[in-house]
């Protein structure tokens, strides 16, 4: 077994707020844990222009025929594939931005043993997909530590991709390889190493605000309605009439998703075809001699 020295990782610490836990009433470890999740804000916030210089990296790299893969193992990277997942039915974007977890989907589910301390199986995965230097690799792990991560990233920068990596520590290895590092500090956790809980909720946080600043700039945003939706269900069908009414002030149900199934259920080209009174193939024509942007149109 690799000696692994703990001592130096924020969030193996020990909480002086959450001392004797096991005598705490139902309320007070509610009360300890909810005081303890409010700090995480702040965290964010002091990274925000490393955060900022993330996203217009990854940016020009999806702008340029690039992928954005999220990569990490136990809670890391289920909440890496978690947020890659929803880039399809928010975004209509299915083919730029992955998750994937230390032991494939399976571990999504379970824990799978060993998984995470293999630099190599991190290697495998990314030439799995073909992954080129066009590409950005996020690695995620709390400690800055993770094998399976490094591995990622080490690869990564071998073939001159780009390497940024997520963690909750400043002294992390992480930093030593990725081009850039965004490290989150929100401190020792309520149970001790238990990284599923601050660390977590900053990773979901932090990879919330990486993804959806993405789309916004890429045009999948009008104002704040999500244009792009894909209506994969009823209630996305309803808010893809929501969104046109919003956009047209037409409140005709009927009409609104009359005109939606003429345009494809494309939310764009709908609004376009309604406030313009024209057909769908002169929506897209107005949508694309206005650098596909709606700003202009409606």
């Amino acid at each position: 077994m690799k000696d692994i020295n703990l001592k130096n990782i924020l969030t193996e610490g020990r909480n002086p707020n959450s001392r004797d836990l096991d005598t705490k009433s139902t309320l007070q470890l509610l009360e300890i844990i909810n005081q303890e999740d409010s700090k995480i804000t702040s965290a964010i916030a002091a990274e925000m222009k490393t955060i900022s210089q993330a996203v217009d990296l990854i940016y020009e790299k999806i702008k340029n025929e690039g992928r954005l893969i999220y990569l990490g193992a136990g809670s890391s990277g289920r909440i890496g594939v978690l947020d890659a997942s929803e880039m399809l039915p928010t975004y209509g974007v299915g083919d730029k931005i992955f998750g994937y977890v230390a032991g494939g989907d399976e571990a999504l589910r379970i824990p799978i043993e060993g998984a995470e301390d293999s630099q190599e199986l991190a290697i495998q995965d990314l030439k799995a997909i073909n992954f080129s230097k066009k590409d950005v690799v996020l690695g995620i792990g709390a400690s800055g530590r993770t094998p399976y991560v490094l591995g990622a990233l080490k690869y990564a920068k071998s073939i001159n991709a780009t390497a940024i990596a997520l963690c909750m520590t400043s002294n992390s290895e992480f930093k030593e390889v990725a081009d850039l590092t965004m490290a989150v500090l929100t401190g020792p956790e309520v149970v001790t190493g238990s990284t599923r809980m601050k660390s977590g909720t900053a990773t979901k946080m932090v990879l919330n605000m990486i993804s959806t600043t993405l789309m916004i700039k890429f045009g999948k945003v009008y104002d704040n309605l999500m244009v792009d939706v894909k209506a994969t269900n009823e209630k996305l069908v309803a808010r893809c009439i929501k969104i046109v009414q919003d956009l047209t002030n037409v409140s005709d149900d009927e009409k609104v998703l009359a005109t939606l199934k003429q345009a494809e259920m494309d939310c764009k080209f709908a609004a376009i075809m309604l406030k313009n009174d024209v057909s769908l193939q002169k929506a897209k024509e107005m949508y694309q001699s206005n650098n596909n942007s709606l700003r202009n149109i409606i």
